[in-house]
């Protein structure tokens, strides 16, 4: 259904270690870096892509900044390991738990962290 979407961090330095730890177990890793800015997609597939960066887009308005209003961004787990392993792995690279691993919905298991910018990301896998 996406193509692409991307986010905006303050602080790339922070961001970025985050990012790659709990998106590894998903099978998503950098494709593109630009310094303040990388995009993640599968290794055999750039779409669909999600962006991440530094620095307001200038779509935004001048209100709008990072952080500021919290986003939530749910991602595709192969399996049950993979959701335990993006928990795991964001906390350890400075993520805050927002919700343990474990079945929400009789066909759903999932996860869900903050990043550093509050934002909440969520690791899931669907059996049906």
């Amino acid at each position: 259904m996406l193509d692409h979407f991307g986010f905006v961090v303050r602080d790339m330095t922070v961001s970025r270690p985050f990012y790659e730890a709990a998106f590894a177990p998903l099978g998503l890793v950098i494709r593109e870096d630009h310094g303040k800015a990388i995009i993640f997609a599968h290794a055999d597939k750039f779409i669909p892509f999600v962006f991440i960066g530094e620095g307001r887009p200038s779509f935004w308005t001048p209100a709008s900044q990072p952080g500021a209003s919290p986003a939530h961004y749910a991602f595709r787990a192969p399996d049950r390991a993979a959701v335990d392993a993006f928990h795991a792995r964001g906390l350890t690279a400075g993520g805050r738990d927002n919700g343990a691993p474990r079945q929400r919905h009789p066909d759903y298991y999932t996860a869900f962290l903050l990043d550093p910018d509050n934002n909440n990301i969520e690791a899931g896998f669907r059996t049906a």
